[in-house]
């Protein structure tokens, strides 16, 4: 088990190296400069040659592009992502202050995701009316295709301005959550629906369902102690991948409802050209997604022993 643990964790490095790197080099490989745009008052202006030179200098753009990525790179590992060129406000400062309305909202949506998705899942591969299950398995791949700043117009247009249940835009705690999180976990349970209806679809037709059916379980207990922890696997899968998808998602969900947190900030760094904060939002995302998938990698063998990791040579001879 320990080897198993070192190789993902050595695994989860290397993604966050890979995302690092990428990152940086396609941010410095745009046809851009961000710090005549920081210095760019007004359209047609021309820009103080002294001062890009010393405003390049202070950041380090004027050095050579590898030594800029060493630099960046071991700054990063110590936590230092930079300082932003619109305001020079510390990269991980600006992260810390905008990331828990961003958290709240993602962690918000991936739990609705979870128990409605999980919900209609199991629903659906418990009844036996043929024609309930076709309309909850029809419901899945409806909301995969809906399109996620649609859904919030809808939710907007509905609860906030004819309703008038929830604030419309720039809402805090509860109220101004729900809805947002609401259009983010849509697509995510929708596919988490379809996986986890498809692992338990199949395990319904294993011969130990029918050994327990024939010892006198009902249906039920076969479904909740047989069948739904096989099923599990894949869709925690689905889940942990899908956990970027939903940081990404927040940006213009974020944006639909006016709401305060990553995706302003994504939105102004993209908008003057920062990279350093474009770069810092690109890490986090990728941390993110590496330390959910990690913990599924570990939680995998606990819900399906076949994909435990192998033991010695030692241990197998015992067993």
């Amino acid at each position: 088990m320990g080897r198993y643990v070192i190789g993902r964790l050595l695994q989860a490095v290397g993604v966050l190296w890979a995302a690092f790197t990428l990152s940086f080099a396609v941010l410095f490989l745009l046809p851009s400069d961000p710090v005549s745009v920081a210095l760019d008052a007004a359209p047609g202006t021309p820009v103080d040659a002294n001062a890009v030179a010393e405003l390049k200098a202070r950041y380090g753009l004027d050095q050579p592009l590898w030594q800029q990525y060493w630099t960046a790179l071991t700054h990063a590992v110590r936590g230092d992502l930079g300082h932003s060129i619109s305001n020079g406000q510390p990269v991980t400062r600006a992260i810390i202050e905008a990331l828990p309305s961003t958290l709240a909202l993602a962690s918000t949506a991936m739990a609705l995701a979870l128990v409605f998705g999980g919900a209609l899942a199991c629903t659906a591969a418990y009844v036996r009316r043929p024609w309930v299950r076709g309309l909850l398995t029809s419901l899945p791949p409806v909301g995969a295709a809906l399109p996620t700043f649609w859904v919030g117009l809808l939710l907007l247009q509905v609860f906030s301005f004819q309703l008038r249940l929830v604030p419309a835009f720039g809402g805090s705690g509860f109220a101004g959550t729900i809805l947002p999180a609401i259009t983010l976990a849509i697509p995510v349970g929708a596919v988490i629906a379809q996986v986890l209806y498809s692992g338990l679809d199949s395990t319904w037709r294993q011969p130990f369902v029918e050994v327990a059916f024939a010892k006198g379980a009902s249906r039920r207990w076969v479904q909740l102690r047989h069948v739904l922890r096989p099923a599990l696997t894949p869709a925690l899968t689905v889940a942990g991948l899908w956990v970027g998808t939903v940081l990404a998602g927040s940006v213009v969900v974020e944006n639909v409802f006016a709401r305060a947190g990553l995706g302003r900030l994504t939105q102004n760094a993209v908008l003057y050209q920062d990279i350093p904060v474009v770069q810092g939002i690109v890490v986090l995302s990728a941390l993110a997604f590496v330390l959910v998938n990690l913990a599924v990698d570990l939680v995998h063998p606990f819900l399906d022993p076949r994909v435990a990791p192998s033991g010695s040579s030692k241990e197998r001879a015992h067993v």
